[in-house]
């Protein structure tokens, strides 16, 4: 089973409680970005009477189950316990590395699940500064697909493909080794990817992006078609931090007793050829290309939004405050910040719905799922909120839970 979201690992836990209630013990692989190790080694293992392994990423999936496909179980077994107690003392004791992939949320555990719903019942505003709306180049939605597949690849944050999609770290490389095995190695594949994508067309990105009207009240925030002022058209209510700063993501647009401000929206995608493509390469047991394939498109997927972003910035008057330091702009060196559903901030998948109703992104081939994710999996969408004191912040503290 794998976990994007906060909610999926409640679910996790369910399922293999209904496992255990039929008797069911076969092998289980939990993953995903919203696991950590230590909930899946101490938690889950507590729960689930069957075997049960933590796949960090997608090459431990397959070394788990070629060796229970083998017979060499318990060998496996035995090493993976041994590997996660290093794992487990280290999450303890180290902090994160410089080198790491700037992370937009704390990974937290589902006993965190009920804070998050009791924390749209907090009303006090937090301390954020009033200011005047920005002026928006027009009002309503607009569809853009004349991308230049390059500069979407210019705007991959490589960090987070390497190390966090490839799983390519330095460990206990030395530096010069590490550069090495990066320039001749990881770089020559990458470029040789990107070549082949410019040929045969499976990353084909497009967007809707649009202005509206808005007004916060409280913890919500009401967002109007521009034409019909007098009535919301959609609403979207957000939670907020129970200690620090009370932050709320509303607090960050005009009060309604203000007047109007504007709420910029976005929602990219790499296109359904993209996952057709994926799904072709893993069906052909070209795993390698399969994961290289994916890995890029999705982090293509995170480099058009940063694109999108920008044009926005531009747009609203914003784009010379962008810092000019590669790694400084990747870890929101610029003027506000986006927001997406799913984390943290807003943990509401089905704000997913609101959005689709205001950018009706149908035209360039979405959809949304029953439970809300975006399809094509190569997509993602965001509120953007311009106010300079916006950036990530978690809901829950850190250690809560």
């Amino acid at each position: 089973m794998s976990g994007l979201l906060v909610k999926s690992t409640v679910i996790m836990k369910e399922n293999l409680e209904i496992l255990n209630a039929r008797g069911i013990t076969i092998p289980v692989i939990l993953g995903g970005a919203a696991l950590t190790r230590r909930y899946v080694e101490e938690d889950c293992r507590r729960v689930y009477k069957g075997r049960l392994y933590y796949g960090q990423d997608a090459f431990d999936d397959l070394r788990i189950m070629e060796a229970l496909a083998s017979g060499q179980w318990q060998e496996t077994e035995q090493a993976l316990s041994s590997r996660a107690e290093v794992c487990l003392n280290q999450e303890s004791d180290e902090p994160d590395g410089p080198d790491e992939p700037d992370e937009k949320l704390e990974i937290v555990s589902p006993a965190k699940s009920s804070q998050l719903a009791e924390s749209t019942q907090i009303k006090i505003r937090s301390d954020v500064a009033r200011m005047s709306p920005a002026e928006p180049p027009f009002w309503g939605r607009k569809v853009v697909e004349d991308f230049d597949l390059a500069e979407v690849f210019s705007f991959i944050n490589e960090t987070s493909l390497i190390k966090g999609q490839y799983r390519v770290r330095q460990g206990e490389l030395s530096d010069h080794d590490y550069s090495l095995l990066l320039q001749e190695k990881v770089y020559p594949a990458l470029d040789r990817l990107k070549e082949k994508l410019y040929k045969e067309r499976h990353l084909t990105p497009r967007a809707v992006y649009g202005y509206f009207p808005c007004q916060s009240r409280g913890n919500e925030l009401l967002v109007f078609e521009p034409d019909k002022l007098s009535k919301p058209f959609v609403s979207f209510t957000f939670p907020r931090q129970s200690f620090g700063r009370r932050l709320c993501i509303a607090d960050f647009f005009a009060d309604e007793k203000e007047g109007f401000d504007v709420l910029p929206l976005q929602i990219v995608t790499m296109g359904m050829a993209a996952a057709s493509y994926a799904a072709e390469l893993f069906s052909s047991g070209e795993y390698a290309d399969y994961l290289y394939f994916h890995g890029l498109a999705v982090e293509s997927a995170e480099g058009l939004a940063e694109l999108m972003h920008k044009r926005i910035r531009a747009e609203l008057g914003y784009a010379g405050e962008d810092s000019p330091d590669r790694r400084r702009f990747f870890q929101q060196g610029y003027r506000g910040t986006r927001f997406s559903p799913g984390y943290p901030a807003c943990p509401e998948l089905e704000s997913q719905k609101q959005i689709f109703a205001l950018l009706r992104p149908e035209e360039i081939g979405m959809e949304l799922s029953e439970e809300y994710q975006l399809v094509p999996e190569e997509s993602t969408s965001a509120f953007v909120v311009v106010h300079p004191e916006a950036k990530y912040f978690n809901i829950v503290r850190r250690g809560e839970g």
